[in-house]
């Protein structure tokens, strides 16, 4: 972690999280750790170690069978559900591995939704698609877009409205390694300029370069990596 003011809460904190499935698969146990505003974390690990359910875990978008999440020092856990939801559209950016772009909107509808959700105006929506090389574009729809240029929108509105903290579950896993690194330039960018932090799980190490600290998941816990 890096070094901050007393009063300013870190951007994301973990306090103890567990999470088991099925006959007693532990998956998550007594997870701690804490991100700085500004703080670009990779989180790395085999497959179905957990690196997924930690993210949605974060998000409130999965329940913890114990611990704690606080965004921005406000525990997900003590919100109900109408409170959760708004913290969620204001304070985080997600991209997920499957896009979850809405095919009956244009490409501009689909980065400005986080704006609109939040009664801001949408004039950034087409900046954002301008930075992920998809300017001009903003009419066109999802279906005209290949699978690489869906995950560039899907990275656009994770960023529009300036969240405090982003998720991203593989955001370079359909690009192709010059696009790939485009994107996380920006990303990086975004996260800096709006004293943002990240979490970024990615099997790519080219990828996970691009971080402030990678972290490795295992059976063992999360730990610092090499």
């Amino acid at each position: 972690m890096t070094l901050r003011d007393n009063d300013v809460p870190p951007a994301l904190e973990c306090r103890g999280l567990s999470k088991a499935y099925g006959a007693g698969r532990v998956l998550l146990a007594s997870l701690d750790f804490a991100l700085d505003p500004g703080e670009f974390v990779a989180v790395m690990g085999d497959s179905g170690v957990g690196k997924s359910t930690l993210l949605n875990l974060i998000a409130g978008l999965d329940t913890a069978d114990s611990g704690e999440v606080l965004i921005d020092g406000t525990s997900i856990s003590s919100l109900d559900d109408d409170a959760a939801t708004r913290l969620r559209r204001q304070k985080l950016g997600f991209v997920f591995q499957a896009f979850h772009v809405l095919p009956h909107l244009t490409l501009v509808q689909n980065v400005a939704l986080p704006l609109l959700l939040n009664n801001t105006a949408p004039s950034r929506a087409l900046d954002l698609l301008e930075a992920v090389g998809l300017g001009g574009r903003g009419d066109d729809f999802p279906r005209q877009l290949s699978g690489g240029e869906l995950q560039r929108v899907a990275i656009a509105r994770a960023l529009v409205h300036r969240p405090t903290l982003i998720l991203a579950d593989e955001p370079t896993g359909n690009l192709d390694p010059d696009t790939a690194h485009e994107v996380l330039s920006l990303f990086r960018a975004e996260i800096k300029a709006n004293g943002a932090a990240a979490i970024m799980v990615t099997h790519s190490m080219a990828a996970a370069a691009s971080a402030d600290r990678i972290l490795i998941l295992s059976e063992h816990g999360l730990h610092a990596g090499e």
